[in-house]
């Protein structure tokens, strides 16, 4: 790793109950407004012991954000210093800001036999089935193209502009869904959150 990056990515909190689980690596994708993060906030809630990577990103903090764990925030110099030293599994940069995985603790909770969940955009998981090839990639859809509308209009955050370009970015994220190994239809949370985590702990084939 990265001379100075410790201990943000370097810190394993394996836990032993975690050591007959699947070594599986899985990745959550899919458009924006579809609601991986709701899906990834109950997982962290309900199963402790999945291993949920936090990204490194050059955006700025948010209000109420903190970091190391919504994200690990660096400057672009550090970002820098992690993609020459390949210290990123994925990373891409979307509305100007960059995004990626940090690979150290990935690669730490895998061979520790923890369920590990990345929850990244299209771009990253094609990085990740590159690299990882025995990465399950899954892919969370919305129940129809109406419903995802409704949910990325009915945030009221962001500019009309903003608004379209996450349509037509969600267009082409759906038309990707027959690179994943799975789909996972989001109809209810619950439900997603028992079918992924099924996935996960399943043993490899």
């Amino acid at each position: 790793m990265t001379e100075g990056l410790n201990p943000l990515f370097n810190e394993s909190g394996i836990s032993d109950g975690a050591a007959g689980a699947s070594k599986r690596l899985t990745v959550l994708s899919g458009p924006s407004g579809v609601g991986k993060s709701t899906v990834v906030r109950e997982i962290r809630r309900r199963h402790p012991e999945v291993w949920l990577s936090v990204s490194v990103t050059t955006r700025r903090p948010r209000p109420g954000e903190t970091d190391g764990v919504e994200y690990h925030f660096v400057d672009d110099a550090r970002f820098d210093r992690l993609v020459e030293a390949d210290d990123l599994l994925e990373w891409a940069e979307f509305a100007g800001n960059r995004y990626g995985t940090p690979r150290g603790p990935v690669e730490s909770h895998l061979r520790a036999g923890q369920p590990v969940l990345l929850e990244i955009d299209l771009q990253g998981a094609r990085q990740v089935r590159g690299t990882m090839p025995d990465a399950l990639l899954v892919f969370l859809a919305p129940p129809s193209w109406e419903e995802l509308v409704r949910r990325l209009t009915g945030r009221g955050t962001e500019a009309p502009e903003v608004v379209r370009r996450r349509l037509d970015a969600a267009r082409v994220e759906l038309a990707a869904e027959k690179e994943f190994d799975m789909t996972l239809v989001n109809t209810s949370v619950r439900e997603v959150c028992d079918d992924l985590l099924a996935l996960m702990v399943a043993p490899s084939v």
